[in-house]
């Protein structure tokens, strides 16, 4: 049972492997960033390792990259273009150097030179050069055979396509990496997410006139097949490669000893964000030819190279500007404006800063050369700042005192649960005034949990604002239907598909249309306790006629905050237009009145931990139609605490120091069946 189980899993990861190397190799699209592909690799290798029956055709162990397009001719490689085993930190490094100590029968009387060359993320390709002529190129494919992208790579300026040198070999494959630097990237616009993908897409033109449209480079850094190659070292091979008219990397080193290599790895990483193409790591090569020769290969990676891959989540690079950006709240975000890195798959050129005291603190400067995170979903931000790259001339960024939009002045909040000013600096305008804060609110206004027009995104808000269709959220519903057919991209089925979605949703319910309106604090669940209480729209603009906002004080949830926020709202003029003309263009539903006299009648409810057989959204929809309510924190206000399969400790922990009732699944569904 033991043995299916390992082999199911096996299996499965192969599965996984065959499925990103398609979306990496062939379609150019990675679906997850380096370190989760290696960490798969990885698992794969291991339990090859760990059981010797396990064996499949498409392992790691066996192959090297994805088969060849189809769209282009296959060759065999005349020597297989191997993949590398991957390092991550020193004692990976270690345990490299000891397998090659043990293999040669050493112990540590070697001292052992490495050839320190930057792994530039790009395309690998072989070139067949025979009497000096340069006459076929291959891609890398399975490492077995390669595509003929011959034409292609002709038009790459760095290939030489005839080389004179007396000691230049008869026949050799020379190895190299196809590329594009991060400024010509740039000028590429939106084509490709990255790159990698635009050199890989461009080397799979069917036409090489269309290739040498983009700015390709090459980097040559190895070889493969040779005939009369007289050279005992790679050292020596990279500089002849210079000789004979070939691009070299200029950070190539030799070292010897991995504390050095450490410190030229760190080194590196510090120029990351300077350089002008994208690298992930560094490849250590042993320098002599003859121990290379004598180590070999096991399976399809070399046993005399490593490669040390730079951090998944982080890279250094340089901020070239600080800009300001405003929220539908007016909330003033400073975003650095970075030079073009790839961190994890991902290229990245904006990172946050948060607010005006993250600047200060980390004393952020434009032209300073800084650390970057990117960690999973989170939007990147700036870590810290390397002073030793601080330009003497650099001037400290003081933070705008006024709108950057509209010219209102900008403040602190005085929070009066910290009894301290809010770290978030804010424009004082309300309503619309602001055109930034206009934007943003017509965004939140089509927005999936609102009006959710299908087809309406942010995008088109923003073109649509510029060509000045909309100033306001209901000029969305009196479009020039005309104008917008003749616009670039769209046509007549675009539009009439854009028409029926708003004509589709000019009924919505109360809560969401309150939620639409984007008052400051009123978010979607606030909505629906302000729409079950005052279940129509009518109540609703009633509250600014009869001054009653304070009897939203007694639904369970609404604050002194809330209220605010929405005395606010309804102090401002333009605001009230658009409800008042807003309330005639759409059909809003009245708010089903909350049961009074249900199995969970003032009762209050949380969840915690995956349910079986019922989702969350099913769970609270099944406590509201029974009167009960949802809350979202562990207070003496809560009465049960319903716990699924692997709950917050925390939570459980403070609902017993609370004496809230803990109940599980069956015994909240027992509870229930009651009514049934």
């Amino acid at each position: 049972m033991r043995k299916k189980k390992i082999e199911e899993e096996y299996n499965k990861k192969i599965q996984k492997l065959i499925e990103l190397n398609k979306f990496y190799y062939e379609y150019n699209s990675p679906k997850v960033d380096d370190r989760e592909y290696d960490a798969i690799k990885n698992d794969i290798l291991q339990l090859e390792n760990e059981y010797s029956y396990l064996k499949n055709k498409n392992s790691p162990s066996l192959n090297v990259g994805f088969k060849p397009s189809r769209n282009f001719k296959k060759v065999s490689h005349r020597v297989p273009m191997l993949s590398l085993a991957n390092a991550f930190d020193q004692n990976d490094l270690n345990n490299f150097e000891k397998k090659i100590m043990n293999y040669l029968h050493q112990k540590d009387r070697l001292e052992i030179e490495y050839s320190a060359e930057p792994k530039i993320d790009g395309i690998s390709a072989s070139l067949s050069y025979k009497n000096g002529n340069f006459v076929t190129g291959l891609s890398r494919g399975d490492g077995k055979e390669g595509e003929d992208i011959s034409e292609n790579l002709k038009t790459i300026n760095d290939i030489p396509q005839k080389i004179s040198s007396k000691d230049f070999p008869d026949d050799i494959d020379i190895r190299g990496e196809i590329f594009i630097q991060t400024n010509d990237f740039k000028k590429l616009g939106n084509k490709f997410a990255n790159p990698r993908n635009a050199a890989s897409g461009s080397l799979r033109q069917k036409n090489p006139l269309e290739t040498k449209k983009i700015p390709l480079k090459f980097i040559a850094y190895t070889f493969g097949y040779e005939k009369g190659l007289k050279i005992s070292k790679q050292s020596e091979f990279l500089k002849k490669l210079k000789e004979w008219g070939f691009k070299t990397n200029p950070l190539n080193k030799t070292i010897k000893g991995i504390k050095n290599l450490i410190k030229n790895y760190k080194e590196i990483e510090n120029k990351r964000g300077n350089l002008n193409f994208d690298i992930d790591g560094l490849v250590y090569k042993i320098n002599d030819f003859k121990l290379q020769k004598r180590l070999g290969n096991v399976a399809n990676a070399p046993r005399w190279a490593v490669a040390h891959k730079f951090s998944a989540n982080n890279g250094i690079s340089k901020i070239e500007n600080i800009e300001i950006q405003i929220g539908r709240t007016g909330a003033l975000t400073p975003v650095a404006k970075i030079k073009p890195i790839n961190i994890g798959g991902v290229v990245v050129s904006n990172a946050t800063l948060h607010n005006e005291e993250e600047i200060i603190r980390k004393d952020i400067r434009v032209g300073d050369t800084v650390l970057i995170e990117r960690a999973g979903d989170v939007i990147p931000h700036v870590i810290s700042v390397d002073l030793k790259f601080r330009d003497n001339k650099s001037k400290k960024f003081v933070f705008p005192q006024n709108c950057p939009s509209c010219g209102s002045k900008t403040i602190k909040e005085y929070n009066f649960i910290t009894k301290k000013e809010d770290a978030v600096r804010r424009c004082t305008s309300e309503g619309f005034e602001c055109e930034k804060i206009s934007i943003e609110k017509i965004k939140h206004f089509v927005s999936k949990e609102a009006f959710n027009f299908d087809g309406f995104g942010k995008k088109i808000v923003e073109n649509f604002w510029k060509l000045k269709l909309i100033r306001l959220p209901q000029d969305i519903f009196k479009l020039n239907y005309s104008v917008i057919e003749n616009l670039d991209g769209w046509g007549k089925q675009s539009v009439a598909n854009l028409k029926y979605s708003i004509n589709s949703k000019k009924t919505i319910p109360f809560e969401k249309f309150i939620y639409a309106l984007g008052i400051r604090h009123i978010g979607l669940e606030n909505a629906k306790l302000i729409s079950k209480n005052l279940i129509s729209i009518k109540n609703f603009i009633s509250l600014s006629k009869t001054k009653k906002f304070n009897d939203l004080i007694n639904i369970d949830g609404i604050g002194d905050t809330q209220i605010n926020s929405i005395k606010n709202f309804f102090s401002n003029n333009t605001n009230l237009k658009v409800l008042k003309e807003l309330i005639e263009l759409v059909n809003i539903k009245d708010a089903n009145p909350s049961k009074s006299n249900g199995l969970f009648s003032n009762k209050t409810f949380m969840l915690t931990g995956k349910l079986e057989g019922i989702s969350r959204a099913e769970a609270k929809s099944l406590i509201e139609e029974n009167s009960g309510s949802i809350v979202s924190n562990v207070s003496k206000k809560l009465d049960y605490l319903i716990i699924g399969e692997k709950p917050t400790k925390r939570k459980i922990d403070a609902a017993k120091d609370l004496k809230v009732k803990i109940l599980s699944q069956n015994e909240w569904l027992n509870m229930l069946n009651e009514t049934r």
